[in-house]
């Protein structure tokens, strides 16, 4: 099969053993190592800071940079796939992120460290955007669950890998080495992706994202990045108002010209699937939650309690720990439970882990930490791969990069949410902010829990409905 075949060629149930186990391995070295690389540069924000002799104010960007040129190319590249294949714009995205990363490595100044970030980021953007469609291509449809599972858990170890190997490669070396590590990786990611992952079918005629749509789609999610920002970092008043305008003339005039689309780029199409729409909702609320407690918890457990930098971080890795153990697990029990309940049972476990987090006792023990973030992480981990698998499954299979794209974005505007209800928290209640972080995550979690069970209802994706 060729990467020229159309969707009215299928059948397509999977890539054979053993050629599944390394596709399956392409893709998690891409997608563990873009979130390696973003783990690594949160950590070392403060040493680059420093020895590129700028303020914490400038060094944000290093992150920014990333974040932004994900966020205004996710949905792009995942059109894009669905008109040039999948493995096409996989393999262009990791050779992108590999020499960005040279490029972050050499950089002798902030401006070109930046200029990099953003090339790493687009590079990333390809990798993520379409990396839950390969998954549908590479597993069977009776075994979806499995590798979301599969996914989630790389998701996790590479989040719990980042602060070690950050702090073990500043141990022994100077900071371009905390890029030049992706080289080596992305080489290897390339050759397996190049091997294995198959030339999924593309759309019959060929159709590729308009330039008017992409410049449409920056505009609207810069304006929603630079207005979150502003407010977080107390810009006047009157420049994150004019952001905020701009941003809904520009999302107001996007989605009118997206809703005439056939194809559109902002797929509001899959939004028309009841079950798509309420589980985006149900990943929003989560991916909130999720933010929320990651950026409350190093403040509340050092300024409440006194534990230093290192307690703390040996005892946040119960979570990420905790989650490589349930979503394989969770994965498995696709198709045999309803994703809906398992959903939102997770959540449920989820909100009461972070709620029971905010009420600590005032001289906590070590257990009584750990096994509120191993219930918070294990509820997450059973809410991620059903989600994901019913969220990619309820698309039909020709429109498969968009809904990865969508499950892309979900995350990023949960994520972004969240980032700016903690900014907001930190202004409004100082003293307190972050056990309010926390109540908060509590609440958006049990609300994506009410949600999830909402889809009990509703008709399953026929691929699930088939395993059951």
């Amino acid at each position: 099969m060729n990467e020229a075949t159309t969707h009215t060629s299928l059948p397509y149930d999977g890539v054979p053993m053993p050629r599944r186990l390394g596709a399956i391995l392409a893709v998690a070295f891409g997608v563990g190592m873009s979130v390696l690389d973003s783990a690594i540069a949160n950590v070392a924000l403060p040493t680059l800071g420093a020895e590129l002799s700028v303020s914490a104010a400038d060094s944000i960007w290093i992150v920014n940079a990333y974040q932004l040129a994900i966020m205004v190319t996710i949905l792009p590249f995942a059109a894009l796939g669905e008109s040039v294949g999948y493995r096409r714009i996989y393999l262009g995205g990791l050779a992108l992120f590999t020499l960005a990363s040279a490029g972050c490595a050499l950089a002798g100044s902030l401006a070109t460290l930046v200029a990099a970030r953003v090339l790493q980021g687009v590079g990333a953007a390809a990798v993520t955007s379409i990396n839950t469609t390969l998954i549908r291509f590479i597993y069977p449809r009776a075994q979806l669950g499995r590798g979301m599972g599969i996914n989630a858990t790389v998701v996790a170890v590479a989040s719990v890998a980042g602060p070690a190997i950050a702090a073990g490669i500043l141990s022994v070396g100077s900071w371009p080495w905390l890029f030049a590590i992706n080289i080596p990786v992305g080489f290897v990611a390339l050759w397996l992706s190049a091997r294995f992952l198959p030339r999924n079918p593309v759309q019959a005629d060929g159709r590729k994202p308009r330039w008017r749509d992409m410049a449409m789609n920056a505009l609207t999610f810069g304006l929603l990045m630079f207005s979150v920002e502003g407010y977080s970092h107390g810009w006047d008043g009157r420049l994150v108002a004019g952001g905020v305008g701009a941003l809904l003339a520009a999302g107001f005039l996007f989605v009118r010209s997206q809703l005439r689309e056939p194809r559109p780029l902002l797929p509001l199409d899959l939004l028309r699937i009841p079950i798509f729409s309420v589980s985006m909702l149900t990943s929003i609320c989560s991916y909130l939650a999720q933010m929320l407690s990651m950026v409350a918890l190093p403040f509340y457990l050092q300024h409440r309690f006194g534990f230093d930098e290192v307690e703390t971080g040996l005892l946040l890795t119960a979570w990420p720990a905790v989650i490589m153990v349930v979503a394989p697990v969770a994965g498995m029990l696709v198709g045999r439970v309803h994703a809906g309940a398992l959903g939102g049972t997770g959540l449920a476990a989820m909100a009461a882990g972070v709620a029971a987090l905010a009420w600590l006792p005032a001289q906590p023990a070590t257990f009584d930490i750990v096994w509120r973030l191993v219930l918070g992480g294990a509820g997450f981990a059973l809410f991620q791969s059903p989600n994901n698998s019913l969220l990619i499954a309820s698309a039909p299979p020709e429109r498969s990069g968009s809904a990865s794209g969508m499950l892309a974005t979900a995350r990023l505007i949960g994520q972004t949410t969240g980032a700016a209800m903690m900014a907001l928290l930190f202004h409004v209640v100082p003293d307190d902010s972050a056990r309010r972080a926390l109540l908060v995550a509590g609440i958006a979690a049990a609300a994506g829990s009410a949600v999830s069970f909402s889809r009990l209802s509703l008709p399953l994706p026929e691929a699930l409905v088939r395993r059951r």
